[in-house]
Protein backbone atom coordinates (compact mmCIF):
# COMPACT_ATOMS: atom_id res chain seq x y z
CA UNK A 1 0.00 0.00 0.00
CA UNK A 2 1.51 3.40 -0.80
CA UNK A 3 -0.88 5.33 1.69
CA UNK A 4 -1.21 5.51 5.55
CA UNK A 5 -4.70 5.04 6.22
CA UNK A 6 -5.78 2.50 8.70
CA UNK A 7 -8.09 -0.42 6.98
CA UNK A 8 -10.20 -2.24 10.04
CA UNK A 9 -12.24 -5.11 9.93
CA UNK A 10 -15.30 -4.97 12.78
CA UNK A 11 -17.11 -7.68 14.42
CA UNK A 12 -20.53 -7.91 13.51
CA UNK A 13 -23.25 -6.77 16.38
CA UNK A 14 -24.49 -10.56 16.47
CA UNK A 15 -22.96 -13.90 16.73
CA UNK A 16 -23.98 -14.89 13.43
CA UNK A 17 -20.83 -15.31 11.55
CA UNK A 18 -20.29 -13.23 8.24
CA UNK A 19 -17.90 -13.77 5.62
CA UNK A 20 -16.32 -11.04 3.49
CA UNK A 21 -14.89 -12.54 0.26
CA UNK A 22 -12.94 -10.20 -2.55
CA UNK A 23 -13.24 -10.91 -6.04
CA UNK A 24 -9.95 -12.65 -7.93
CA UNK A 25 -9.11 -9.76 -9.93
CA UNK A 26 -7.68 -5.74 -9.46
CA UNK A 27 -10.49 -2.73 -9.53
CA UNK A 28 -12.25 -0.88 -7.03
CA UNK A 29 -15.32 -2.14 -4.42
CA UNK A 30 -18.23 0.28 -4.65
CA UNK A 31 -19.36 1.99 -1.25
CA UNK A 32 -22.06 4.35 -0.48
CA UNK A 33 -19.50 7.10 -1.03
CA UNK A 34 -18.36 5.69 -4.29
CA UNK A 35 -18.87 8.89 -6.91
CA UNK A 36 -21.11 8.38 -9.59
CA UNK A 37 -23.18 5.35 -7.74
CA UNK A 38 -26.68 6.21 -6.21
CA UNK A 39 -26.42 3.04 -3.49
CA UNK A 40 -28.47 4.27 -1.03
CA UNK A 41 -29.90 7.48 -3.49
CA UNK A 42 -33.17 9.13 -3.28
CA UNK A 43 -36.12 6.87 -4.88
CA UNK A 44 -40.18 7.81 -4.23
CA UNK A 45 -43.33 6.73 -5.58
CA UNK A 46 -46.46 8.94 -4.51
CA UNK A 47 -50.29 8.64 -5.79
CA UNK A 48 -53.41 10.58 -5.33
CA UNK A 49 -55.38 8.87 -2.71
CA UNK A 50 -58.14 12.38 -2.93
CA UNK A 51 -59.29 13.24 -6.21
CA UNK A 52 -58.98 15.90 -7.84
CA UNK A 53 -61.54 17.64 -9.33
CA UNK A 54 -62.73 20.31 -11.34
CA UNK A 55 -59.27 20.65 -13.22
CA UNK A 56 -60.65 23.04 -16.41
CA UNK A 57 -60.44 22.39 -19.46
CA UNK A 58 -57.47 24.39 -21.88
CA UNK A 59 -55.46 25.17 -18.75
CA UNK A 60 -52.15 23.34 -17.23
CA UNK A 61 -52.48 22.26 -13.29
CA UNK A 62 -50.14 20.64 -11.33
CA UNK A 63 -51.32 17.41 -10.60
CA UNK A 64 -51.65 16.83 -6.10
CA UNK A 65 -50.49 14.09 -4.83
CA UNK A 66 -51.51 12.33 -1.58
CA UNK A 67 -49.94 9.21 -0.19
CA UNK A 68 -46.76 7.36 -0.42
CA UNK A 69 -45.94 3.92 -1.52
CA UNK A 70 -42.30 4.98 -0.71
CA UNK A 71 -40.30 7.93 0.06
CA UNK A 72 -36.78 7.71 0.74
CA UNK A 73 -35.54 11.15 -0.43
CA UNK A 74 -35.13 12.87 2.79
CA UNK A 75 -37.78 15.40 2.21
CA UNK A 76 -37.11 16.38 -1.25
CA UNK A 77 -40.22 15.21 -2.37
CA UNK A 78 -42.97 17.90 -0.80
CA UNK A 79 -46.22 19.80 -1.88
CA UNK A 80 -45.88 17.42 -4.72
CA UNK A 81 -42.42 18.29 -5.96
CA UNK A 82 -39.49 16.80 -5.79
CA UNK A 83 -36.45 19.05 -5.48
CA UNK A 84 -33.18 16.81 -5.22
CA UNK A 85 -30.17 17.82 -3.25
CA UNK A 86 -28.36 15.22 -5.00
CA UNK A 87 -27.01 16.22 -8.39
CA UNK A 88 -27.62 13.54 -10.84
CA UNK A 89 -29.77 11.27 -13.86
CA UNK A 90 -32.76 10.84 -12.64
CA UNK A 91 -35.68 8.07 -14.03
CA UNK A 92 -39.47 9.15 -13.89
CA UNK A 93 -41.93 7.49 -14.48
CA UNK A 94 -45.99 9.17 -14.03
CA UNK A 95 -49.28 7.71 -15.28
CA UNK A 96 -52.39 9.77 -15.31
CA UNK A 97 -56.02 8.69 -15.68
CA UNK A 98 -59.65 10.98 -15.93
CA UNK A 99 -62.94 8.96 -15.57
CA UNK A 100 -64.66 7.91 -19.00
CA UNK A 101 -66.92 10.87 -20.38
CA UNK A 102 -69.13 10.16 -23.19
CA UNK A 103 -67.23 13.32 -25.65
CA UNK A 104 -64.09 12.21 -26.75
CA UNK A 105 -61.98 13.78 -23.83
CA UNK A 106 -58.21 14.17 -24.25
CA UNK A 107 -55.52 14.68 -21.72
CA UNK A 108 -52.08 15.14 -21.62
CA UNK A 109 -50.12 14.97 -18.91
CA UNK A 110 -46.00 15.85 -18.60
CA UNK A 111 -43.42 16.15 -15.82
CA UNK A 112 -42.44 19.79 -15.58
CA UNK A 113 -38.73 20.66 -15.36
CA UNK A 114 -38.41 23.90 -13.72
CA UNK A 115 -42.44 24.82 -14.62
CA UNK A 116 -41.27 23.40 -18.26
CA UNK A 117 -42.53 20.20 -19.68
CA UNK A 118 -39.93 17.93 -20.46
CA UNK A 119 -41.96 14.82 -20.85
CA UNK A 120 -45.28 14.00 -22.03
CA UNK A 121 -47.90 11.60 -23.02
CA UNK A 122 -51.29 11.79 -23.95
CA UNK A 123 -54.52 9.85 -23.98
CA UNK A 124 -58.20 10.35 -24.94
CA UNK A 125 -60.95 8.02 -24.11
CA UNK A 126 -62.70 8.01 -27.78
CA UNK A 127 -65.88 7.48 -25.65
CA UNK A 128 -65.29 3.82 -25.59
CA UNK A 129 -63.01 3.44 -22.63
CA UNK A 130 -62.87 3.34 -19.24
CA UNK A 131 -60.48 5.66 -18.05
CA UNK A 132 -58.17 7.58 -20.89
CA UNK A 133 -54.41 7.14 -19.75
CA UNK A 134 -51.99 10.02 -19.71
CA UNK A 135 -48.76 8.04 -19.19
CA UNK A 136 -44.86 8.28 -19.93
CA UNK A 137 -41.53 7.86 -18.60
CA UNK A 138 -38.02 9.66 -19.45
CA UNK A 139 -34.45 9.81 -17.81
CA UNK A 140 -33.42 13.75 -16.58
CA UNK A 141 -30.65 15.13 -15.28
CA UNK A 142 -31.47 17.78 -12.20
CA UNK A 143 -28.06 20.02 -10.59
CA UNK A 144 -29.02 18.81 -7.08
CA UNK A 145 -29.73 22.66 -5.93
CA UNK A 146 -32.27 24.70 -7.95
CA UNK A 147 -33.54 21.64 -10.33
CA UNK A 148 -37.59 20.45 -9.46
CA UNK A 149 -40.13 18.45 -10.96
CA UNK A 150 -43.74 17.96 -10.67
CA UNK A 151 -46.82 16.45 -12.67
CA UNK A 152 -49.28 18.36 -14.09
CA UNK A 153 -51.95 17.64 -16.65
CA UNK A 154 -53.53 20.00 -19.64
CA UNK A 155 -57.08 18.54 -20.74
CA UNK A 156 -58.03 19.82 -24.75
CA UNK A 157 -61.76 19.41 -24.47
CA UNK A 158 -63.49 22.57 -24.96
CA UNK A 159 -66.09 23.18 -21.57
CA UNK A 160 -65.33 19.75 -19.98
CA UNK A 161 -64.32 19.93 -16.25
CA UNK A 162 -61.90 17.18 -15.60
CA UNK A 163 -61.72 14.94 -12.22
CA UNK A 164 -58.33 12.81 -12.12
CA UNK A 165 -58.94 9.12 -10.69
CA UNK A 166 -57.63 7.88 -7.69
CA UNK A 167 -55.16 4.58 -6.95
CA UNK A 168 -51.20 3.45 -7.13
CA UNK A 169 -51.80 2.06 -10.60
CA UNK A 170 -53.52 5.38 -11.74
CA UNK A 171 -52.50 8.68 -10.96
CA UNK A 172 -49.06 8.31 -9.79
CA UNK A 173 -45.51 9.64 -10.22
CA UNK A 174 -41.82 7.71 -9.25
CA UNK A 175 -38.13 8.73 -9.74
CA UNK A 176 -35.12 7.02 -8.86
CA UNK A 177 -31.96 7.84 -8.92
CA UNK A 178 -30.04 6.37 -11.67
CA UNK A 179 -26.24 7.83 -11.08
CA UNK A 180 -25.17 11.14 -9.00
CA UNK A 181 -23.34 13.42 -11.06
CA UNK A 182 -19.88 13.17 -9.85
Amino acid sequence: ATGSGTFTLEAPATSTNRTLVLPDEAGTILTTATAGVPIGGPAFYYWQSVQQTGVSANTTTKITLTSSVFDTTGGMFASSRFTPTVAGYYQLNFGVQIPYTSTNAGINSSVSKNNIAIISGSGSNGGNSLYPDSAGSGLVYLNGSTDYVELKIYGSQAGTSYNIQTGQERTFFSGVLVRSAT
